[in-house]
């Protein structure tokens, strides 16, 4: 297959999507793939050389393929047509939108740009990434929080990752938690959406009971925004009170000192399990000016707070090393010698890959209303096997409940149906049920599948496509309301941990009920096609323009047509642009932005960090409306 690499080292689609007989010889059919120009293309589609049939567990899917004898009876079958236009089309669109994430994913990891890196590198120390590629197993490190204050901060230059990386990573095949301040980026210094972004790092860990790495090169919190960075809850103060409480759980930390660490930053390092600092940093509550404005006294930095003052005289530290690259071979030697924790009760066995293909995804999703896609295609390619225990399969269509596996563990599956279906009223009255809505049958189903999931040790994964609750007047006869409070009672007092992944929207009240970011899933993924608000962009465009239309009105101004139609796509161009799971991931409401054909790898991550945790409290639901 041809191979295109663009100059500039960036994504480039290269179109040759087609499914037809290689050669003309008969055999199986291959899948010319679409490739993009960089270096890491092979992690997102390192799919079959033309000359490649496909693996045997995809056949021939001309038409939908019957189930052999042979075959488990749980096993998902496919009808999928990777021949069709719509195939190709769907394909197009999700890759040209992921090639776009990876671009801006890439100049977001250059951080403070060219000239920050080389006076970084002019100090003798490593940047951040150079840190975090040193200390971590290769290809181990799974960052969250790329997006964090993406678009924000641009009077002041922007914060790319929020001046801060963290993510999940294995040192001698053993799970941490990174946090490295990227001195870089404003010397590192906290700006209001790092210190969330540390603070959730923090949280993951204190649910997950995850080890937790910071190397510390960070000025102190940025001062033309400190109102916002110092005082609430869950700002700059947070972050030394999570690291007291870490340390009460018996979570293992440990800080190594490679640059400045100032102030009330301070004590961070100190509050840890391992103190480390390398020559040529700084630990000190003031520097050496804000020491002579406030005393008088002149003194050196190294004198005032130096790795051998501090390894010498203060005793604060626990390991003096030279450089940053000795610095990070003593974590690694002390990760190494660290004994294992009792396990969790999450059932594993050995992984066994779907049986129908991950890159597949891009041709079956389809973010059009008009053409909905069956949300058991999706999962034929996440699951272990490609197989699913389906939980009252007849009953309440538009909401998928059933039992699988994902990387081993055992799961609980609850995702939204974009198909539309037909379903039986008490009455014997039959009705067409939309895809992608909650009705009361469905709420039903899915709040009991989360108590029993809670009851046998199942961990939760939450697949999200929601337009939100039915509404009108036989769905509030039916008791939607009610049924609502059922699930959300469930999902709200839900002790087994809940991961989500948002797939397209993700819309009002749907929201929670499906494990929103408020119910305290243990990660939120989202695909570049995520879209979550109160409503649609176009239903809330439809909305707000009626009733600035009456205001109007009221004061005896009428809007021509062409006004109207102005002021619908001005609203509706805002809501867009805030419903962009870009700008969620940049307040950190998702935790990553991921490829949907690695969406697999995702959840598997996440389960394995939530093993880490034993301890499962006891499941109650209180007082349910019946």
């Amino acid at each position: 297959m041809r191979v295109r690499r663009c100059r500039w080292g960036r994504w480039m689609p290269l179109w040759t999507i087609r499914s037809e007989r290689l050669h003309g010889e008969p055999g199986p059919r291959g899948l010319k793939i679409l490739l993009f120009g960089s270096p890491v293309c092979a992690s997102l589609l390192g799919w079959y050389t033309v000359n490649s049939p496909l693996p045997s567990a995809m056949p021939d899917r001309n038409e939908a393929p019957t189930q052999t004898a042979s075959a488990p009876s749980n096993a998902l079958a496919t009808k999928v047509d990777p021949t069709s236009a719509r195939f190709e089309a769907n394909m197009r669109f999700l890759a040209d939108l992921m090639s776009q994430v990876r671009n801006e994913g890439e100049k977001i990891c250059e951080g403070g740009g060219p000239k920050a890196i080389e006076s970084q590198h002019a100090k003798g120390r490593m940047t951040a990434r150079e840190r975090v590629e040193k200390l971590v197993d290769p290809g181990s490190f799974f960052e969250l929080g790329i997006y964090a204050a993406h678009g924000m901060y641009e009077d002041w230059g922007g914060a790319p990752a929020a001046g801060v990386i963290t993510g999940l990573a294995r040192i001698h095949t053993r799970m941490v938690m990174i946090i490295v301040n990227d001195a870089t980026v404003k010397a590192g210094a906290f700006f209001p959406m790092t210190a969330k972004k540390v603070i959730r790092a923090q949280n993951i860990a204190i649910e997950n009971r995850i080890p937790t790495i910071y190397l510390v090169d960070s000025a102190g919190v940025f001062l033309p925004l400190q109102e916002d960075v110092f005082p609430d809850t869950d700002d700059f103060g947070r972050v030394f009170r999570n690291n007291a409480v870490m340390s009460a759980m018996g979570i293992s930390q440990i800080a190594a000192i490679m640059g400045m660490c100032v102030a009330g930053g301070g004590y961070l390092p100190v509050m840890c399990d391992h103190v480390l600092m390398t020559d040529g940093s700084g630990l000190f509550l003031a520097g050496p000016a804000l020491v002579q404005a406030s005393i008088g006294q002149k003194v050196s930095a190294e004198e005032l707070g130096g790795a051998a003052m501090h390894s010498s005289i203060s005793g604060t530290i626990d390991f003096h090393e030279p450089n940053d690259e000795a610095c990070i071979t003593r974590i690694r030697s002390i990760v190494e010698k660290w004994g294992y924790r009792r396990l969790s009760p999450w059932d594993r066995k050995k992984p066994v890959e779907p049986t129908l293909a991950a890159e597949e995804i891009y041709g079956i999703y389809d973010s059009s209303p008009a053409r909905p896609y069956d949300m058991k295609e999706i999962l034929a390619r996440v699951l272990d096997g490609s197989r699913f225990d389906e939980y009252k399969a007849e009953y309440g269509k538009t909401l998928i409940c059933g039992y699988g596996r994902i990387g081993g563990f055992a799961v609980g599956i609850v995702a939204n149906q974009k198909l539309h279906a037909q379903q039986t009223d008490h009455e014997g009255h039959k009705r067409i049920e939309f895809g992608g809505v909650i009705y009361t049958e469905s709420a039903e189903k899915a709040a009991r599948f989360i108590m029993d999931c809670n009851q046998n040790l199942i961990p939760l994964v939450f697949f999200h496509d929601v337009n939100g609750f039915m509404v009108g007047r036989d769905a509030e006869w039916s008791g939607i309301i009610k049924a609502g409070a059922k699930m959300v009672n469930a999902v709200s007092n839900s002790v087994v941990p809940k991961i989500t992944v948002i797939v397209g929207g993700s819309f009002g009240a749907g929201h929670y009920a499906m494990c929103g970011k408020a119910y305290d899933p243990r990660f939120v993924f989202a695909w570049p096609t995520a879209r979550y608000a109160v409503m649609s962009g176009d239903s809330a465009a439809g909305t707000l323009v009626e009733i600035k239309v009456k205001q109007l009105e009221r004061g005896g101004k009428k809007l021509s047509e062409e006004e109207r139609k102005e002021l619908y796509e001005s609203v509706k161009r805002t809501y867009d642009e805030q419903t962009d799971p870009r700008y969620g991931a940049a307040r950190l409401w998702i935790d990553k932005i991921i490829d949907p054909i690695e969406t697999r790898e995702a959840i598997t991550q996440a389960l394995e960090a939530a093993a880490l945790n034993p301890d499962v409290a006891e499941f109650k639901v209180g007082v349910l409306q019946t």
